[in-house]
């Protein structure tokens, strides 16, 4: 398999599991495309090589910038907007981990301890039952929400201490 061949591969894949984890496909392919490639790519690169319309490049390039896993770059002398994908996967990891309990875990947490406080006053037996039940679940959603935040916080070399430790 040819270089440009396994770059497509990759794109492809990483369109497919974006779709897997409710991301765009699109939006994928273009972080993909950009994390393949050695040059900055203006929209029009990007919708020639990807064959979707200006909209969903757009669309795609503005959701990317606000995960904070690409960048604009300006080339001197060119009055196109271009960008780069953030190579550091650590880094766009994070930010993506982040945002994504902001967007997703921060909200339920909020109804799950509502939902807490309102369920521990009935004290009929299915009251209780259905307290216990949304305790456990908002116990496990801020642990796991804990954990995010520490994981992001923290350096590589800490973060690989802490796994070791769990594991151990």
């Amino acid at each position: 398999m040819n270089l440009e061949a396994s770059k497509q591969k990759f794109i492809n894949t990483w369109g497919a599991l974006g779709t897997e984890w409710g991301i765009n496909k699109s939006v994928a392919q273009v972080q993909a495309l950009l994390l393949v490639s050695d040059e900055p790519l203006s929209t029009d690169t990007i919708m020639e090589t990807l064959t979707i319309s200006r909209g969903n490049a757009n669309m795609s390039l503005r959701q990317l910038l606000d995960y904070g896993i690409i960048y604009k770059k300006v080339i001197a002398g060119d009055r196109k907007e271009y960008f780069v994908a953030e190579k550091d996967i650590w880094k766009w990891a994070l930010k993506i981990a982040l945002m994504r309990k902001q967007k997703e875990i921060d909200p339920v947490l909020n109804v799950l301890t509502e939902l807490e406080t309102e369920t521990k006053k009935d004290k009929t037996a299915e009251g209780k039952a259905l307290y216990k039940t949304i305790h456990e679940i908002q116990t496990f959603t801020e642990q796991l929400s804990t954990l995010v935040e520490r994981v992001a916080t923290s350096t590589r070399g800490e973060l690989l201490l802490k796994l070791l430790k769990l594991i151990a």
